[in-house]
């Protein structure tokens, strides 16, 4: 990550977080694009040696471009939301996030995930099984007849969170060896060749990684262009 070329770096909260399972996988999804613009990729997140392993696994993030820290003091010295403190302790705080308090757009982030959104990517291939905890296998081809195909589908993403929290709560010490920090935000931080800053983003919430959560990563369109060529326009 030394300078020369642009950098995006992600603040990742608990790697078993549902915010940096699904950001991790957007990423994944745009690895060839990013490496084709020059730019690399750097995720931070809250963890172990043994969260690294299993997250990198599951999500197919690259294991050499995640560190872990098991606090989260990086975040702290950047002014990223820690979230609700203060009342009973990490899991009570985590489930009034979860309801939407002091974690603006959760429940509408929610509700999108099982309303559909025809302004969003399909996630699920119609070739692809999919499974999610107690629910029998899946096949996309499910959600093409149920909505059509071409964008995201009613309870498509919902399923896709299903499975991801299915993976963690499996293996929740794995990912979550300590619960002080489960209410802890991220952050997004796009830097050009010589440090400048080119994009951020704060995670005022739970599911809020992005300012456009139906295309996450849209922040990066003006620079999706060969090492070296001009910026294209959003």
């Amino acid at each position: 990550m030394e300078r020369g070329h642009r950098r995006l770096v992600l603040l990742l909260p608990q790697l078993g977080d549902f915010d940096s399972l699904e950001y991790a996988q957007a990423v994944v999804a745009a690895l060839p694009q990013l490496e084709s613009a020059g730019i690399a990729v750097l995720a931070i997140g809250i963890g172990h040696e043994d969260s690294r392993q299993r997250f990198c696994s599951f999500t197919g993030f690259p294991l050499e471009r995640l560190q872990v820290d098991p606090d989260p003091q990086l975040h702290q010295a950047l002014g990223l939301y820690g979230g609700l403190r203060g009342i009973g302790g990490p899991w009570p705080n985590l489930l009034l996030m979860c309801a939407g308090i002091g974690s603006p757009g959760t429940l509408a982030e929610v509700l999108r995930g099982y309303t559909g959104d025809r302004g969003a990517p399909q996630r699920i291939a119609d070739d692809e099984t999919i499974r999610a905890g107690l629910l029998p296998p899946i096949k996309g081809s499910f959600f093409a007849r149920a909505g059509g195909t071409g964008f995201q589908r009613p309870f498509e993403l919902a399923t896709v969170r299903l499975r991801n929290m299915t993976e963690v709560l499996g293996h929740w010490r794995t990912y979550v060896p300590c619960d002080d920090h489960l209410t802890q935000r991220g952050g997004t931080f796009l830097l050009e060749a010589d440090d400048t800053l080119l994009y951020s983003h704060r995670d005022r919430g739970i599911l809020g990684f992005s300012a456009t959560m139906a295309r996450p990563l849209s922040f990066l369109d003006p620079f999706l262009t060969p090492s070296g060529g001009e910026p294209q326009q959003p």
